[in-house]
C-alpha cells in the first residue's frame, strides 16, 4: 500500500509537470530557438523581395537595413541604420524628402522584420500575452497576442500581431497583424513554403485579408477556416544568403 501510494504521487506529479501551461515569453524562447532565429543578432542577409534587393547587417546591437531597387537608369540604395536614414543615387548621398522618410523607413523596416520572425519578438518595446489555444486544420497551437508599448515601439505601436505557434514544433505558421496606415486594415499570414538556410528559418507566406472588415483580429483564423478571407498577395523571399559574423 506505500508503495501505490508513492507511485500515485509520483504520477499526479509527473502529470502536473507535464500538463504546465507554458508562459507566452517561454513559448516564444522556444520558437526563436527552434527557428534558429537567435542567430540573426550577428548576420548579415541578403534576399531579393520583389523587385528589390534587401540586406540587413546586424552586430552587437548596431544594425543597417538596406533595401536597393534600379529607378530608370539610376540605381537607388535606402538604409535604415541605428544613426538614422540615409539615401543613395549611384553610390551619392541624396537628400530625401522629409516627408517621405517615414514611409520609407516602415517600409524597410517592414520587409526585415517579417523575414527574420521570430527574431525581434524578445525587444525591449514588445508585449506578450497568451490567448486561448487553437486548431487550425487539425493542428494545435498556441496562440500569442504581441503589442508594443509607446517608448521604443516605433511610429507603428498601436498595431497588434498575433502568432501562431505550433504545440509539438514551437514553429510559427499563421500571423496576423492589424495597422493603421493608409486606412487600415488587417491581414492574416499563411505558411506557403519554408526553406533553411545555415540554420535560420525563412517562410513564404499567402497573404490574405477578410471579406467582411468587422471581423476580429482575435477571431481571423476562424474566419480562414470558414473561407471568409480573400488571398490579396504572396509573400515570397529569393535567392537568400546568410553569413555569420564575428
Amino acid at each position: 500500500m506505500k508503495y501505490l501510494y508513492l507511485i500515485s504521487i509520483f504520477i499526479f506529479i509527473s502529470t502536473n509537470l507535464t500538463d504546465k501551461e507554458l508562459t507566452a515569453q517561454e513559448i516564444i524562447d522556444k520558437s526563436i530557438i527552434v527557428s534558429g532565429a537567435n542567430k540573426v543578432s550577428n548576420s548579415q542577409i541578403f534576399f531579393n523581395f520583389r523587385d528589390k534587393k534587401y540586406w540587413a547587417i546586424r552586430k552587437n546591437g548596431e544594425f543597417k537595413l538596406a533595401r536597393q531597387f534600379k529607378q530608370k537608369s539610376e540605381i537607388i540604395s535606402q538604409i535604415v541604420s541605428n544613426d538614422g536614414f540615409n539615401e543613395l543615387i549611384n553610390g551619392h548621398p541624396l537628400n530625401s524628402i522629409d516627408s517621405l522618410i517615414s514611409s520609407y523607413t516602415n517600409s524597410i523596416n517592414s520587409v526585415h522584420y517579417f523575414s527574420v520572425l521570430p527574431y525581434g519578438l524578445n525587444d525591449r518595446a514588445v508585449q506578450k500575452k497568451l490567448l486561448p489555444s487553437s486548431t487550425i486544420k487539425g493542428k494545435e497551437y498556441y496562440k500569442i497576442e504581441i503589442t508594443f508599448s509607446k517608448d521604443g515601439g516605433g511610429e507603428d505601436f498601436e498595431d497588434v500581431f498575433i502568432y501562431w505557434v505550433g504545440k509539438k514544433d514551437f514553429l510559427i505558421d499563421y500571423l496576423a497583424y492589424s495597422y493603421h496606415t493608409n486606412g487600415g486594415g488587417k491581414r492574416f499570414r499563411v505558411l506557403k513554403e519554408q526553406c533553411n538556410v545555415k540554420g535560420i528559418r525563412f517562410v513564404d507566406y499567402h497573404n490574405y485579408k477578410p471579406l467582411n472588415k468587422k471581423v476580429s483580429l482575435i477571431n481571423i483564423d476562424k474566419a480562414f477556416e470558414n473561407n471568409q478571407l480573400k488571398k490579396v498577395s504572396e509573400i515570397i523571399l529569393k535567392d537568400i544568403e546568410v553569413t555569420f559574423l564575428d
